[in-house]
């Protein structure tokens, strides 16, 4: 790994009314690396995603972007660390009213001056990387929900981003649907270079695609490192967590 991190996350905080959904989390993310955040529902994984763009800001604490404080800048300053740090949300996301090329196109005509002809272009060939070509014309109605996501991912990778942040991309698809999703992680950072941070609860999906794991529970991490690393760990819950038992605290 390089010495220098992309991302350098200090004393990073966020609470919502009175809960405190993250305490001081420290944090590094390499330069084409994937870090996978694993954690039960409702422990701030997605919390914690969403400050490494900016879609929320932290109540205290610093989040390092290349070397800009990401934290501090305004929604207009942050258009430039977006074209960078791409995001795949849980949903997809894909505008309902726009076909599949559109929806893919949309980046490209927000923050690129492209003609039509390069466009299209850039369009089919993101389409065939996440193996849909041919589609520009469905639209998201008439695509299941693996599609989708695909689709999306095609989006997300419409800039060519440094980073992409996935957010429980496995999230409603069956095995098969889901190990396609996780190879198309494994493809982008090895053909594109792409950072990736992904949070998932699904362990198949974490142990293909992780360099490094990082285990959040109540707010802190309780963990990171390699998975040989979580595999030699005497932390019982991170344990109970990865075979998928239920904890002593679950039961207490």
């Amino acid at each position: 790994m390089t010495a220098q991190p992309l991302f350098v996350v200090r004393g990073l905080c966020k609470a919502y009314r009175d809960r405190q959904v993250l305490i001081d989390l420290d944090f590094d993310i390499h330069p084409g690396e994937c870090l996978v955040v694993l954690g039960c529902s409702g422990s701030g994984k997605s919390v914690a995603l969403r400050q490494l763009n900016g879609l929320e800001k932290p109540d205290s604490g610093s989040v390092v972007f290349d070397g800009v404080e990401i934290s501090s800048l305004r929604e207009r300053e942050l258009q430039g660390v977006r074209k960078r740090v791409a995001m795949l949300f849980q949903s997809g996301a894909l505008f309902d009213s726009m076909t599949v090329f559109d929806n893919i196109a949309f980046p490209l005509r927000e923050h690129e001056r492209l003609d039509a002809a390069e466009i299209s272009a850039i369009v089919a060939r993101k389409l065939a990387t996440v193996r849909l070509e041919g589609i520009e014309k469905k639209m998201p109605s008439a695509l299941s929900g693996g599609m989708k996501k695909r689709v999306a991912l095609a989006r997300s990778l419409a800039l060519d981003p440094e980073v992409v942040l996935f957010d429980e991309p496995t999230t409603g698809l069956d095995p098969m649907t889901a190990a396609t999703i996780g190879h198309l992680i494994q493809q982008a950072r090895s053909d594109l270079g792409v950072t990736s941070v992904v949070v998932t609860h699904d362990l198949a999906l974490a142990r293909r695609v992780a360099d490094r794991v990082a285990f959040l529970d109540q707010g802190r991490f309780r963990f990171v490192g390699t998975w040989d690393d979580a595999r030699a760990s005497d932390d019982r819950l991170l344990a109970d967590f990865l075979a998928g038992r239920e904890s002593e605290r679950d039961v207490a």
